[in-house]
């Protein structure tokens, strides 16, 4: 008979939480590449037209946003009431577009430049002559796929009586 008789419990070794720290850094990391920032903060109003037509877009990757509207009311005192131009962040002019343009598409990688996509949000109540010089300065900067953006709904709300 052995002296040292090892006695056995039933009961499971505890939980080894070593590793915890690593999988806690490893879900934010995670989600920290995965979250989606909003790139523009809007100082225009821009209530989109309606469209009964309207597809989604894919690959957003591709596109770069111009807004063109009427300052929102916190921005009045420093741009007017006039209609005006968003690019990115700033409240722009129509000379600058191109520049813009340009900047925006040599930031994106190489393979996809030539898919470059300009998207105009353009509030419904804007004039049609600031859209019109913007276009002409995308045309410049050979940006000649262009969408407009819209949301879903009956197009004749569109339609003010006057």
């Amino acid at each position: 008979m052995s002296k040292f008789k090892k006695q056995k419990s039933g009961d499971l070794p505890a939980i080894s939480t070593a590793s915890l720290p690593d999988i806690v850094f490893m879900l934010l990391f995670f989600f920290m590449v995965a979250t989606v920032m909003r790139e523009d903060e809007l100082q225009i109003e821009n209530n989109l037209p309606l469209a009964n037509q309207v597809e989604k877009l894919a690959a957003k990757n591709k596109l770069v946003y111009i807004y063109i509207g009427k300052p929102s009311a916190q921005y009045q005192a420093r741009y007017g009431t006039n209609d005006v131009i968003q690019l990115g962040d700033k409240i722009s002019t129509v000379s600058e577009v191109q520049t813009y343009v340009n900047t925006r598409r040599n930031d994106m990688p190489e393979d996809i430049q030539d898919e470059m996509m300009v998207s105009l949000k353009v509030d419904r109540n804007s004039k049609v002559g600031q859209l019109t010089d913007v276009k002409q300065e995308l045309r410049d900067a050979m940006a000649l796929k262009i969408n407009y953006t819209a949301k879903q709904g009956d197009p004749m709300r569109n339609v003010r009586n006057r």
